[in-house]
């Protein structure tokens, strides 16, 4: 189809481009007074970040702006737990920053997090004077927090915060001067403060000792973070962190599953290698193609005796290596082995596999595959599909003490 020539009538766009010009001038001076004038917010501006979040049902977006993460919760739901600040002295204006203020109580890169929930009233006409009101939580178990009332009628919006690293390791547990310690059994790392647990569960802010090639105690799993959960495989377990902060719709799903026990029908059936498109660490090599293969492994999360509800998408993070995303509104999800930069912002990240498992997935990976084609897609389908159990890992110290 031709273009219409930019040339005729002239003269008349001329005036109108005039016109034009001068409002255009006009909202730009006011922009730059406006600007220079909006009074500033220490919470608003956290980490450069502006946050465009709305709540609908399903198939909906809940969309970030401008890179980075995202901080919200779940509307219509309050979690109870012990206040560690009060919302009738802690006001904000919108759940993004409340959500970051608890998310600021997690010291250094590994917590420990002094608030792991937040309750939030941001509806001016249902909230009457509680508006604003933030107010920050401590759960006793993140993996279950305490619910106090959910429904159309709750004018409250809850969310949970699980810190921010992702430190776990394998290491057998050694009792030093009444102190639980830990022995790495592989090469140390340098570990940020965290808790000092005790034989009597009690716990101080402290340093964890380590004791390197100790084998006093048996190899024990501990999670240095909160919410961290795992999907048992024949072939290894992933040890997944989770971020509600960023996708609590779909986190609250896990949580859901973890109360199972079992996750019959959970499975992983499609598995692609990084090929020769990505390098080990999921970095595109240059000039190759984006896949087929695409560097994913494949599977369901739908548990049988459980009826799935559509996950609304949750935009926010981009697809790196490690990524754990749904495909669409769930229940089906892959974990990525490359960097997928160019999915963009396409799926629902909720959590991330830790580094030193993704060796189990890069395995998997690697089983004996048939080709198939979905919707005009070549894939490549697992010959013998594994079937997963979703698991918690240690979380806390009532969890340790019980063990010892």
């Amino acid at each position: 189809m031709g273009r219409r020539s930019i040339y005729s009538n002239v003269g008349h766009w001329t005036s109108m481009g005039l016109l034009l010009l001068g409002f255009l001038a006009c909202t730009l001076a006011y922009f730059v007074i406006s600007t220079v004038l909006k009074p500033s917010n220490p919470i608003s501006n956290y980490d450069g970040l502006s946050i465009d979040v709305s709540h609908e049902s399903d198939g909906v977006s809940l969309e970030r702006e401008n890179g980075g993460g995202c901080c919200r919760g779940i509307p219509k739901l309050e979690l109870w737990g012990t206040a560690v600040k009060w919302g009738t002295e802690h006001k904000y204006y919108s759940e993004e920053e409340c959500c970051k203020s608890c998310k600021a109580m997690c010291s250094g890169k590994d917590g420990p997090c002094l608030c792991d929930s937040w309750v939030f009233c941001g509806d001016r006409n249902a909230c009457g004077l509680q508006f604003g009101e933030c107010w920050l939580k401590k759960q006793k178990d993140t993996l279950v927090p305490q619910r106090q009332d959910a429904g159309s009628k709750v004018m409250w919006t809850s969310g949970l915060i699980f810190g921010k690293g992702e430190l776990l390791r394998l290491c057998p547990l050694v009792s030093v001067g009444g102190l639980v310690c830990l022995a790495c059994t592989s090469a140390p790392v340098a570990l940020p403060p965290s808790l000092v647990y005790t034989k009597s569960g009690g716990s101080d802010f402290g340093s964890i000792t380590l004791h390197c090639e100790s084998n006093d105690c048996p190899p024990m799993l501990l999670s240095f973070l909160q919410g961290i959960i795992g999907l048992e495989t024949e072939h290894g377990t992933l040890h997944i962190k989770l971020y509600p902060d960023s996708a609590p719709y779909s986190v609250q799903y896990i949580l859901e599953l973890l109360t199972l026990r079992h996750c019959a029908g959970c499975q992983f059936y499609r598995a692609e290698g990084r090929g020769e498109s990505w390098d080990l660490k999921g970095n595109h090599i240059k000039d190759a193609s984006f896949g087929p293969p695409y560097a994913l492994i494949q599977g369901t999360l739908e548990a049988a005796g459980m009826p799935f509800q559509t996950i609304p998408t949750e935009v926010c993070r981009t697809v790196r290596r490690g990524a754990v995303a749904w495909v669409g509104s769930g229940p089906e999800f892959f974990i990525s082995l490359a960097n997928h930069v160019e999915w963009k912002n396409s799926y629902t990240v909720f959590g991330s596999v830790l580094p030193e498992d993704m060796e189990i997935a890069e395995k998997i990976a690697q089983l004996p595959t048939k080709p198939d084609v979905w919707n005009n897609v070549n894939v490549s389908v697992l010959e013998d599909p594994i079937p997963i159990l979703v698991q918690r890992i240690i979380s806390n110290h009532e969890d340790i003490s019980h063990k010892l």
